[in-house]
């Protein structure tokens, strides 16, 4: 027997006896980190702990407060909640149940067309603890397709699991089984074995620190045409100090929805009869998203873009062209038949069309790099299970820019945009970022090996100078080339993506597209695309979320009331308004037919930056009592030449009340 030879994450190296897993290595390490351990890292792939290690493996110990240790908590809690509703519902079938994002959920159909309920939630919580008690351990083993079908007979979602993944199998199969070869399974005890590729905690003991939070309808594999299942989702921290500290965020993002802050400051809506994931903008909310789109365009023309646009909808050809057809077809509006039975499409994007734009006409190097920039109305059918607010819609518009330069010019200009992109996000008010860098998906891609290498080598040596975090997306890019995308953190610790800067080899070539080379002969260009908003109706959801609804002045679509004390204070009350007015401020006037405080209140409600209120002495004095958002002290005897000037400065530089 030869003695294994493990790398750690330092480049250190630790002997083993042959057979040695990696509790092993986390106790020759020390007993705190042996104890501390939930799964390992090894090559890459997370382990359960008690697995063999091969020779010349690089191990990393998984812990519980890490990224891939909260990840191993939330699904093994995901099979403990399963459990717990197979007990409290014998008969149950049990579908899927992967770790999400800050939590878990788990997909049941109950026996008899029964349905939960919250307050069911607590019941299963208990026995879910109970279950904790038991200090049950998640034992692995592994099966032939043909077992596997026996082991879950009473099963039918595992069982089509199964089924699917010895008939070839798609992603969503092979992530539940994590091999085309075998069913792997874990069992906590003789009542209960889930389908699952792992890994998972070593015993149900290190759980605990759990909620759950709501029930929900879904449909099996997500098709309305599916059986509808019942979903319960929740959380799972590393420690109760974690769990509490995002319930407490939780509390405050509830607060802070934007749909419910749409609807209070009269923003947008979503009528039932235009249909799920559409919305129409009020007079209010066109005002914030016309100042918007407005400053882009303002950024963008000083920084040598051209405008440029496009119709709604086009042939099929196109997008059989671009390749989309073959890879995205499933997000798309089915296509209608006009002109003889020609098929036409919405558009889902933007790009094909500012490849054409690029072909009208021969281009020369000298015109390079060439921007085009569009703010394209774009539909993309999403279910209506998952649209939500302004934040995953049906219908959005895109502030699209493609760039089209020479492979010389590819990593300045990706570097000049992503300053930009961090700027422009920053004149928004988020200033907390990091990247994270997406690659090549796996058998859904086009474009040879070394082209995919050399775009994500550019995109990560451009990432990396930028001093930002940078973390890792393994296959998460576009068919057609890896990306860029700023992550921002809200006020309340959330992130969100952003920006996305995409470098393209491929749609260039499937277009024919060329330019005439300093060498007098056809070259192909690179492409660049590149999404700053992400969609204008998504940026202005973080925005109000993320300022709770009380914008900057410069994008409040109110910026300044006047309100007179009596109602013979109303003229002067306009003399002022009319000053702001024609300095280019957002002004009205609440004239005095209701009671002062109940006017001083319903501005306030609808979180206007400044509240100005004048009576006896202001008329006299020509002064003002400014009142504003935030602050409990108004300020009496105020100019309206010295007021109109501090409102403008603080416009001008995007500031707000509160700042001051």
């Amino acid at each position: 027997m030869s003695d294994l030879v493990i790398t750690l994450p330092d480049g250190s190296q630790r002997t083993l006896p042959e057979g040695a897993s990696s509790l092993d290595l986390a106790s020759s390490i020390g007993s705190r980190l042996a104890k501390d351990a939930l799964a390992a890292e090894v090559n890459g792939q997370l382990t359960d702990l008690t697995a063999p290690l091969p020779q010349g493996a690089t191990v990393a110990i998984v812990t519980p407060a890490s990224e891939n240790g909260r990840d191993v908590l939330r699904h093994s809690t995901a099979h403990l909640m399963a459990q717990a509703v197979t007990r409290l519902w014998p008969g149950a079938h049990y579908a899927i149940g992967p770790a999400i994002r800050d939590g878990f959920y788990y997909d049941f159909e109950l026996p008899g067309g029964a349905h939960f309920s919250d307050d069911d939630l607590p019941r299963i919580e208990s026995e879910m603890r109970a279950i904790i008690a038991e200090n049950q351990p998640f034992i692995r083993a592994e099966y032939s397709f043909e077992e596997g079908r026996k082991l879950f007979a009473d099963q039918p979602f595992k069982v089509e699991i199964i089924d699917g993944v010895a008939t070839g199998g798609t992603e969503e199969d092979l992530n539940e089984v994590g091999s085309a070869q075998i069913v792997s399974t874990y069992r906590n005890c003789e009542t209960f074995t889930d389908l699952c590729r792992g890994p998972h905690v070593p015993s149900t003991a290190r759980l605990g620190h759990f909620k759950l939070m709501r029930v929900a309808g879904a449909y099996w594999r997500g098709d309305e045409k599916r059986p509808q299942l019942q979903r319960i989702y929740g959380t799972a921290w590393e420690s109760e100090k974690a769990l509490q500290d995002h319930l407490t965020m939780l509390e405050e993002a509830e607060k802070r929805d934007h749909r419910v802050l749409g609807a209070q400051l009269d923003l947008f809506s979503f009528p039932t009869e235009i249909g799920p994931g559409l919305a129409v903008f009020h007079p209010k909310g066109g005002i914030i998203r016309r100042t918007m789109e407005e400053y882009s365009r303002q950024r963008h023309e000083a920084s040598g873009y051209e405008f440029v646009y496009s119709p709604h909808i086009t042939k099929s050809n196109l997008f059989e062209t671009s390749g989309h057809l073959d890879w995205y077809a499933d997000g798309m509006y089915p296509p209608m038949e006009l002109d003889e039975g020609a098929q036409y499409y919405l558009k889902p994007m933007n790009c094909p069309f500012h490849v054409l734009i690029f072909k009208a006409r021969q281009r020369s190097y000298r015109e390079l790099p060439l921007r085009f920039f569009e703010f394209g109305s774009v539909y993309r059918y999403e279910k209506s299970g998952v649209v939500h607010g302004l934040t995953r819609v049906r219908g959005m518009t895109q502030d699209d820019a493609h760039i089209f330069c020479t492979r010389d010019q590819m990593a300045g200009e990706l570097t000049t945009l992503l300053n930009f992109v961090l700027d422009l996000l920053r004149d928004f008010g988020l200033n907390d970022f990091y990247l994270e860098l997406s690659t090549r998906p796996e058998h859904k891609s086009v474009g040879s090996d070394e082209e995919w290498e050399e775009a994500e080598a550019t995109l990560a040596s451009v990432a990396q100078a930028a001093g930002l975090e940078l973390v890792m997306d393994p296959g998460g890019g576009a068919f057609y080339g890896p990306k860029i995308s700023v992550q921002a953190r809200d006020a309340i610790g959330r992130t969100h993506q952003m920006s996305t800067i995409q470098l393209d080899f491929q749609l260039p070539q499937r277009f024919d597209a060329s330019f005439i080379g300093s060498d007098n002969a056809r070259n192909r260009p690179i492409m660049i695309h590149r999404a700053l908003f992400g969609s204008v109706e998504r940026f202005m959801a973080i925005l109000l979320e993320h300022y709770a609804g009380a914008l900057p002045t410069w994008l409040c679509p109110e910026q300044v009331r006047v309100l007179g004390v009596r109602d013979d204070h109303d003229a002067y009350a306009r003399e002022v308004a009319d000053v702001l007015r024609t300095a280019g401020v957002r002004v009205n006037v609440d004239e005095a037919s209701e009671p002062l405080g109940a006017r001083v209140r319903r501005a306030k409600l609808e979180k206007i930056p400044y509240v100005l209120v004048v009576g006896d002495e202001d008329v006299s004095s020509r002064t003002l009592g400014v009142n504003a958002r935030g602050s409990s002290d108004p300020e009496r005897g105020v100019t309206v030449d010295a007021f109109t000037h501090r409102l403008l400065d603080e416009i001008a530089s995007h500031g707000s009340p509160e700042a001051v």
